[in-house]
Order: structure tokens, then C-alpha cells, then sequence
């Protein structure tokens, strides 16, 4: 498995030949989307920084709600959640995902701006690798993204859309969320490149250097 983060909440996941794109954004955010292509592409919520599958080459099969998929033997599965603490009732719904390629299984929470429920923590059981938004204002703010990991015992988190060079959003960065899962020296990579072997036994914090 080989995980590349664009900047905000856009990765690609590639395993033998076959990759998805998480929510690719529009260059209105200030940073510019490489040429790439994919197998899927999944939406958390139609937000121009996250809804911009137009970016994507090739024909890709679009995932953009709640649900179940199989698309060229990767699992994916869709769970309804909220942008808000307030169910959604300030910014709307968001769909967070599970993907499964072959032996490993990624959860990308999109936008996520509360605390799952209970019944939300059961459909995101054994995640292997999490992609979890740090930045707060319009998401989980640090402190409440390390309670996340807290609840859902990844074994490899990767946070994302907090705020890097470049990116317009009013967003915090990653100092906080780091602070509170007491990481001073996170590791950090361009590219992760892993297999279901290399899992670590507990939690680890892995910094993604954004690809532009």
C-alpha cells in the first residue's frame, strides 16, 4: 500500500495498480491538485474542497454517500455522519469511509465535526490506517480528534486538514492534536509505504509531507 496526501483531506491510496482519490479539491483553496488518476474517487460532502472530481483523470467511479461498493476488488464502505456537533443542522451531512484493499483497511472521516456515536464506532471496527481531520473550526479540533483515536484504536494515524503553506482556509494546524496524543517528534515522510506486516503493535502518529 502506498499513501501520497495532496494537502487538505485529498490522498491516493495505491495497491497494484488500482488507487482511490479522496476528496479532491478545487484550486479556489489555494493549493493546486497534481494530474492524477484513479480507480474510485470517494466525496465526504459537496464542498468545493472536497467535491472536485473533475480534477481526477480517467473515469473513475464516483463514491459520494452512505453505502456499500465494489469497485475492481476494493471494498468500500460509506457512513453517514455529521459536519457538526449539531447533526448537521449547521454544516450539513458528511460521509466518512472505510476501504479495504485486499489486507488492509483505511478510514478516511472526511469532514467529521463530532464524536461518533456508539453505534458509529462499531461500523468502524479494526481500521488499520486513519485519516483523521485535525485542523478544527469546520472539524474536529485536536483535542476531540485525539479523543477519536482514542475510541477507534487505529494503528497508524495520518491527520489531515489542518493548515499548511499555501492553503486559504482558516484552519489550526496539527500542534495541537499532536500535543494531545504526546507526540513531540512525529515521524515524517513523503510517501507511506506499508504492508499489513508492518503494522506497528499500538498507536502511531505518521506526518505526511503534502505533494504539490
Amino acid at each position: 500500500m502506498e499513501i501520497t496526501w495532496y494537502g487538505q483531506s485529498c490522498f491516493r491510496l495505491r495497491d497494484h495498480g488500482r488507487s482511490v482519490v479522496t476528496d479532491p479539491y478545487s484550486p479556489e483553496i489555494g493549493l493546486k491538485l497534481p494530474r492524477i488518476s484513479a480507480t474510485i474517487v470517494t466525496v465526504s460532502h459537496q464542498h468545493a474542497d472536497h467535491n472536485h472530481v473533475q480534477a481526477i483523470r480517467g473515469k473513475p467511479y464516483i463514491i459520494s454517500g452512505p453505502g456499500e461498493y465494489e469497485v475492481g476488488g476494493i471494498f468500500v464502505i460509506g457512513v453517514a455522519t455529521y459536519h457538526d456537533t449539531r447533526k448537521g443542522q449547521e454544516r450539513g451531512k458528511n460521509t466518512a469511509y472505510l476501504i479495504e484493499f485486499e489486507d488492509l483497511t483505511i478510514c478516511h472521516l472526511g469532514d467529521l465535526g463530532h464524536i461518533p456515536s456508539q453505534e458509529q464506532i462499531e461500523q468502524f471496527n479494526d481500521i488499520d490506517i486513519l485519516l483523521i481531520p485535525v485542523g478544527g473550526r469546520t472539524t474536529l479540533t485536536g483535542t476531540r480528534a485525539a479523543e477519536v483515536v482514542n475510541l477507534l484504536e487505529p494503528k497508524i494515524v495520518i491527520p489531515m486538514h489542518y493548515k499548511i503553506p499555501g492553503i486559504k482556509a482558516r484552519i489550526e494546524t496539527a500542534s495541537r492534536f499532536l500535543k494531545e496524543m504526546a507526540v513531540e517528534k512525529p515521524t515524517k515522510v513523503e510517501t507511506l509505504k506499508i504492508t499489513k506486516g508492518q503494522l506497528p503493535e499500538e498507536t502511531r502518529i505518521i506526518i505526511l509531507e503534502p505533494k504539490q
